[in-house]
């Protein structure tokens, strides 16, 4: 290694990763496993049957608070964070002035203090130092307090909610996009219920004293096992969900990504954040592309920058996310074309290694999502 080149940090799972027999990459700076001994197949399927254990504690976490946190944050973001109550989530993302993506992140509205609102942030790992320099010179008078301390684990699969019960009592109760804080061991646990697999899950940010505890004990259950990155994707790919920098970045719009469902009417209506004209012309207009699902015929997959073709052969696009999945035994991707290719069923070629591959659009997710939504009384 030069001095030029740094080592990956590690996150305090890291001996754990280490003595599971997780293979190690570097990802946003950090040391990771991508799978551990049974591979990225086994533990994708152990998810959807039963739970994973998924250390992510790359990602940022950050406490903003101060009069009208919320308010002011929506000079960053599309989001309607006003209207979020105590211990609700949004998903949200940070816009330029041309109204790309600079970052997508979870927003946690918490009780008020004396000093104000509060509001607890989730960023990505390759973003992080940017998303909270961003913060610190657009909202210079309110407190960032970033937690570097922290670990943050994420408990997903059908098993999780009783799983975690056995250890956390009362975190079953949570709702879909909710969050509480819990005791374990005279630990404070921060426990949300949302979900990057598509199934129903839990994140729990915690000390690093306590989280390696936490996770050890978590292990112990037959019901979980430990997920690499590998999984991680396919299951988020899955699940139709962006990954940043692949399937959004600074030149893509929440329009275009498909993330309107993320912009409340008010906010729409208002604007009042980067990139608002861009949003609402596109809104009121249309885009010139868009986010799809392809199903590409055979076994064959069709990766990241693959190019798109129409059926004559055009070229039209470029996919941005692309693998095997393992629920559906078939090749699965998602890339950008003209809206008037974007139609179900809609007949496509895709590039692979020089060779047209067919391909048709389907509806996003790929596998149906099992978030924990109660039925109402």
């Amino acid at each position: 290694m030069s001095d030029m080149e740094q080592a990956p940090a590690r996150t305090p799972l890291y001996a754990r990763h280490i003595a599971l027999g997780g293979r190690m990459v570097d990802f946003a700076g950090y040391a990771l496993p991508v799978n551990y001994r049974k591979g990225v197949l086994a533990e994708h399927l152990f998810t959807r049957d039963r739970s994973g254990l998924f250390d992510v504690s790359h990602m940022g976490q950050a406490f903003l608070s101060g009069p009208e946190a919320a308010r002011r944050l929506e000079s960053l973001v599309p989001g309607d964070i006003q209207a979020l109550a105590p211990g609700r989530i949004r998903y949200t993302q940070f816009t330029n002035d041309e109204g790309g993506i600079l970052d997508d992140l979870m927003v946690t509205k918490l009780a008020p203090t004396a000093a104000g609102e509060r509001l607890f942030l989730v960023v990505n790992a390759a973003c992080k130092q940017a998303d909270f320099a961003h913060l610190r010179a657009k909202l210079p008078d309110l407190r960032l307090e970033v937690l570097e301390d922290h670990a943050l684990l994420a408990l997903q699969g059908p098993a999780a909610a009783n799983v975690l019960e056995r250890h956390v009592p009362g975190v079953s109760a949570l709702g879909f996009m909710a969050q509480d804080y819990f005791s374990w061991r005279g630990a404070e646990l921060g426990v949300s219920r949302s979900g990057y697999t598509g199934e129903d899950g839990f994140e729990i940010s915690l000390s690093a004293e306590a989280a390696r505890p936490l996770a050890d004990l978590l292990l112990l259950e037959d019901d979980v096992q430990p997920i690499g990155l590998g999984a991680r994707d396919s299951l988020r790919l899955e699940a139709g969900l962006c990954l940043y920098g692949h399937d959004i970045d600074t030149t893509t719009s929440p329009v275009e990504a498909g993330l309107v469902w993320s912009i409340s009417r008010r906010r729409r209506e208002q604007g009042g954040f980067p990139g608002a004209a861009r949003i609402q012309k596109e809104l009121a207009e249309g885009v010139a592309r868009q986010r799809v699902g392809l199903a590409p015929d055979g076994k064959a997959p069709a990766r990241e920058g693959a190019d798109i073709a129409s059926a004559d052969g055009a070229l039209i696009g470029k996919v941005t996310s692309g693998g095997f999945s393992p629920s559906l035994g078939r090749p699965i991707a998602m890339g950008y074309v003209p809206p008037e290719f974007a139609r179900e069923g809609t007949a496509l070629n895709l590039i692979v290694r020089g060779k047209l591959l067919p391909a048709r659009v389907v509806p996003l997710p790929f596998v149906p999502n099992r978030y924990h939504r109660p039925a109402k009384a």
